[in-house]
């Protein structure tokens, strides 16, 4: 080991020359996975300080559709310092004169609100602002919501029907992260002014939460466990400051892990960069290698001294990328925390950079290992030979099993760090299928070009281009796989984006109503729907009644524990009753007319199966407060793609008879119709809340869009790396296309022919980059939309050329800045340096 650490520090004082584009593959995906994680730790670390704040108390007490009694709102208050009551609704905010219509989320709050932390208003008012004007109660209006209806400070507007006058702009709650998603603008009144209102009458759809200040000294634990046996049976949600907005944390979660593995992608195309680097640095020491072995030295030195080099400059990469992640990080600070969901004070944690500098070094040990394997292989006579020296073939067996227990460390690594196994196993899965479609695709250019070259004879810059790319230095091989894979990200993307584009332009207008209207009192049903169909454009309105109810038990144990965390045990379902079926049967009979015994309960058959469920099961379903023991007696198919009517749960009549409720309606409708619609809905039946399928679907667009935008720009890093792979590849052939248009030049070639050459193979390496791509990001965003989503598959034509395009271009830049000194060079003097 002396010896080898004598000869590594004897050829690491030659400098970094020939290590560049090793050293950047390395430092940009460090960089981008410890960004990644260092934002992921600020909005958990977010989460942790500030929970009690985003929640609005250290506790929080849930009901649906009701209000605690008095015996339950007692036993909180005996068991808090403090407490405050909040009920949150939607409901419909109108001008006077019922010319501006719009959706908002409104939050009715008593005077304890809020218990932390403080609203940010303009003009700076207080809370007690709510009390209004003049008889008239306040409130306080998001400034997207006030723009809307054209309304300032003192303006009089309705919600629900009400009267109200703006108090003030509500430009920040301190409680707004635990609310989770709205579909509107947010508006808080004081909830003295709902008493006794259409708004809260029994059977409309509200949240009542009392949040809570505890005793010094009073365990969270030990109240949530008082809590859960004191409210068993009544439909109670607990939460508290540890999971204040868990939404966001699993959000986050998912999201900053799905990040970081698109990082390891760029790891991955980084390492294609390492496996030439290391490579090429191999050829150039070929003599250096030869006169060591001449001179004695074995085998086991030699590779000791290259990597102990190795280690020093993949020390020095993953250093440097850890600097410029955090560095990036602690720079634009301001910014991450500007745009952040929860309020984050974004600082250095530990973590992400050993998670980042694991990867790093892991992933240069794995592309390194196999061209520094082949050291062994070589004796010292024929290493002066240049074609031995540069033989392929596979390393020895103990090289690549060692190879593979690296490749299964990163897999594990990854799995560790990110928690969830089959989105990461999944992931590292595609882009090894995707590294090795490129691997493939790029053999078979290679034998094409080799096969196509004799044919082209006649035309002198394509026959250059083909020779090149089928010769055995091509560098098609590096530029396939490094661009290839970040272009199909993008590509994945892109398809992934028009498929949802779609769904919404082209299927929406076909297949989805137009409103949803809710809280529509049963007296007021007929009336409603006879108004509606009697208006011009509107097709059809269907109506079922609706309550909400929570499955807590299957066959008398807890849900999760049954079915886990699927998403009809998170929260609340819709569910209705029926006399007669709505949709299909697929297993099971209906009950019969009139039936009046034991609670029988119709579930959706995809749903069913996804939790385990058979004919005959029991489920306990808290309405209101009551649990409700119903079995299951048939399963039904239903299709929610329709966007229309459609519940996981239908209840017999009996089983929920004398429950309030109010009932759910679908109006269809063309868009030309809806501002009227609205307009006439505000006039006549102000407390029916609609809500425009549109509109909520453009607000989740416009969260996928988001994620869509995140995972471009990781995506980003890996074309980056890529690039970066292309240049070392360019710069690597520099000679060889210096001896090539000398060559060409001794034969006649002009510098238009040489140049037109050099564009024809980067442009066909790039097209090639490109359209595998292409066809590897349509088959991703196939499986995202049609495995996941669940939604149809178009492929996207003008975003498949710009990938092309894109891809063509990026090969003719690199390309181009290592072609002007090949062209300049003298022929003589290239062909003399080459003897």
């Amino acid at each position: 080991m002396r010896l080898a650490l004598r000869i590594a520090r004897a050829e690491l004082r030659g400098g970094l020359n020939g290590f560049r584009i090793f050293l950047l593959c390395l430092m940009l995906g460090v960089a981008a996975i410890a960004a990644v994680g260092e934002v992921r730790e600020a909005i958990k670390a977010g989460l942790a300080s500030e929970g009690a704040v985003m929640l609005g108390g250290q506790a929080e007490f849930g009901f649906s559709y009701r209000r605690a009694s008095a015996e339950e709102r007692r036993w909180i208050s005996d068991h808090a310092a403090r407490v405050s009551e909040i009920v949150d609704l939607r409901s419909m905010a109108t001008t006077e004169d019922g010319g501006e219509t719009a959706l908002t989320q409104l939050k009715a709050v008593d005077g304890g609100w809020p218990l932390l932390g403080a609203a940010m208003l303009d003009p700076p008012v207080g809370v007690e602002a709510l009390a209004g004007v003049d008889g008239t109660p306040g409130a306080f209006l998001d400034p997207v919501l006030a723009d809307r209806l054209g309304l300032k400070v003192g303006d009089r507007f309705k919600l629900g029907g009400e009267t109200f006058v703006l108090m003030a702009r509500l430009m920040r709650e301190p409680d707004a992260a635990s609310a989770g998603m709205s579909f509107g603008a947010r508006s808080v009144v004081a909830l003295a002014a709902l008493e006794g209102t259409p708004l809260l009458a029994p059977g409309t759809l509200y949240e009542t939460k009392y949040r809570v200040l505890l005793p010094e000294g009073t365990s969270v634990a030990a109240l949530q466990s008082a809590a859960r046996a004191r409210f068993k049976g009544a439909g109670m949600k607990w939460a508290d400051e540890t999971r204040a907005a868990p939404s966001v944390e699993r959000f986050t979660d998912r999201l900053g892990s799905f990040l970081v593995l698109v990082g390891l992608a760029g790891l991955a195309v980084g390492g294609v960069g390492i496996f030439a680097t290391v490579q090429a640095w191999i050829t150039r020491k070929s003599a250096t290698i030869a006169t060591l072995r001449a001179l004695g030295a074995s085998g086991a030195t030699i590779r000791a001294a290259f990597l102990i080099q190795l280690a020093a400059l993949t020390l020095l990469g993953v250093s440097a990328g850890l600097v410029f992640g955090a560095g990036a990080v602690l720079a634009f600070a301001g910014p991450i925390a500007a745009v952040m969901p929860v309020p984050v004070e974004v600082t250095l944690t530990a973590r992400p950079l050993i998670e980042a500098a694991l990867y790093g070094a892991l992933t240069a040990a794995i592309f390194a290992l196999w061209p520094l394997a082949k050291l062994s292989e070589l004796r010292a006579a024929t290493l002066y030979r240049e074609s031995e020296a540069n033989r392929r073939g596979l390393p020895p067996r103990g090289t690549l099993v060692l190879i593979a227990v690296l490749t299964a460390a990163l897999v594990l690594a990854a799995v560790l760090f990110s928690g969830l196994v089959m989105l990461t196993l999944s992931t590292l899965g595609g882009v090894a299928v995707a590294l090795a479609l490129l691997a493939l695709a790029a053999m078979g250019i290679r034998k094409l070009a080799r096969h196509l070259a004799p044919r082209t004879c006649r035309r002198p810059a394509l026959h250059a281009a083909l020779a090149a790319i089928g010769a055995r230095r091509s560098e098609a091989t590096a530029v396939i796989l490094a661009l290839g894979l970040g272009l199909s990200v993008l590509s994945a993307v892109a398809q992934v984006q028009s498929g949802l584009r779609g769904a919404i332009a082209e299927e929406l207008p076909r297949e989805a109503p137009a409103f949803f209207l809710l809280d529509i009192p049963p007296p007021e049903r007929a009336a409603l729907v006879a108004r509606l169909m009697g208006q011009e454009g509107v097709s059809r309105v269907d109506t079922v009644p609706m309550l909400r109810g929570i499955v807590t038990e299957i066959n008398g144990t807890e849900a999760r524990k049954v079915a886990g965390e699927h998403w009809v045990l998170r929260g609340d379902r819709g569910v209705t009753f029926a006399e007669t079926p709505r949709e299909p049967l697929t297993a099971g009979q209906w009950w019969p007319q009139d039936y009046a015994g034991p609670p029988l309960v119709s579930v959706s058959a995809k749903e069913g199966e996804e939790l385990g469920l058979k004919l005959g099961d029991r489920l306990t379903v808290n309405i209101l407060g009551r649990d409700i023991i119903a079995s299951i007696s048939s399963f039904r198919n239903v299709d929610f793609s329709t966007m229309g009517i459609g519940f996981v749960l239908t209840f017999d009549p009996a089983a929920l008879a004398g429950a309030p409720h109010t009932d759910l309606a679908t109006v269809y409708a063309p868009p030309a119709a809806e501002a009227e619609l609205l307009r006439l809905m505000a006039r006549e039946f102000p407390t029916v809340t609609a809500v425009p399928v549109r509109e909520a679907l453009a607000r989740v667009s416009e969260a996928l869009g988001a994620i869509a935008t995140a995972v471009s720009v990781a995506a980003s890093v890996t074309l980056l790396t890529g690039f970066a792979v292309l240049l070392g590849a360019a710069a690597a052939g520099e000679e060889a296309r210096a001896r090539e248009a000398a060559l060409l030049k001794v034969l006649g070639g002009t510098r238009g022919l040489i140049l037109r050459s050099f564009a024809l193979r980067a442009a066909i390496l790039g097209a090639a980059a490109g359209g595998i791509a292409v066809g590897v990001g349509a088959l991703a965003g196939w499986a995202v939309l049609t495995l996941v989503m669940e939604s149809s598959f178009r492929f996207d034509l003008l975003a498949a050329g710009l990938v092309i395009a894109g891809g063509m271009a990026a090969v003719l830049i690199a390309g181009t800045l290592f072609a002007l000194g090949p062209l300049a060079a003298r022929p003589a003097r290239v062909l003399r340096s080459a003897e």
